[in-house]
């Protein structure tokens, strides 16, 4: 059987980004301890509707890690206590009756706050639209089947497509940097072989487009300890290497073009 938990919320609030925001103070009773985070949340929420107060807005779409919408702040912490989980997969069952759990948003110039622990990360979009897709002219192009994919570079490349763009590396980067992100969207096409004729074009747009609004990296490897699918740094590496590349190859495609 499930047991209750009675918690102390600690939860930032705020109207929109040009507003000054707070944390204010609610208690969360009778919580199942099988109950998800969110669904805890649902239930504080339906307290404060009761009340006729305003609900806590948070991020949250199809509760199954896979989406990347959710994704806040939990005692620190993107996505809470427990590695390799979304904030939709973590359960009331990692915390103790009695216990005060602070919530916020992410903390990042790029992602503003558009209500409470929801924020705006379109820049994200931003970089996927630079270059993260594939240009197939019509007519002429062999089915899919037809081109060989080395059993190493498909795997790589599904390691890559792995990430689900919640932007918890950024949140947890001391510089707000989004490398482990824009890695992994570039790699997962670039080490393919139909990602071939536009690797340097996608390499360069989409680092230049992620420098518009993010920081750089250095290193420090939180993106990878709170990314919930556990994206490897390798990426980094694959994103240095293509993106220098890319200055000499495109220079010299635009000098004979």
């Amino acid at each position: 059987m499930s047991k209750q938990l009675n918690l102390t919320l600690s939860i930032w609030r705020q109207e929109n980004a040009a507003s000054r925001g707070r944390f204010e103070t609610y208690q969360a009773k009778g919580i199942p301890d099988d109950a998800s985070f969110l669904e805890m949340l649902d239930i504080v929420n339906e307290g404060l509707i009761s009340e006729g107060e305003l609900p806590i807005e948070f991020p949250h779409d199809c509760r199954e890690g896979i989406c990347g919408t959710c994704g806040v702040m939990i005692d620190g912490r993107a996505h809470g206590p427990e590695l390799g989980t979304a904030t939709c997969q973590l359960h009331m069952r990692k915390y103790n009756d009695g216990d005060t759990i602070v919530i916020e948003p992410w903390r990042a110039t790029a992602f503003p706050v558009i209500r409470d622990l929801v924020v705006d990360r379109s820049p994200l979009d931003a970089i996927i639209q630079a270059g993260g897709y594939i240009s197939a002219p019509t007519g002429t192009a062999p089915d899919a089947n037809e081109i060989a994919v080395p059993k190493e570079v498909a795997d790589s490349a599904m390691d890559a497509a792995a990430c689900i763009g919640c932007g918890a590396c950024v949140a947890a980067c001391p510089n707000s940097a989004a490398q482990l992100f824009t890695s992994a969207k570039l790699w997962h096409l670039n080490s393919l072989p139909q990602g071939q004729p536009e690797r340097f074009k996608r390499a360069e747009a989409m680092v230049e487009t992620m420098e518009q609004f993010f920081g750089s990296c250095t290193n420090h490897g939180e993106c990878t300890e709170a990314c919930p699918k556990e994206i490897p740094q390798d990426f980094i590496a694959y994103l240095n290497r293509d993106f220098v590349k890319s200055k000499r190859v495109n220079r010299t495609m635009a000098s004979r073009s």
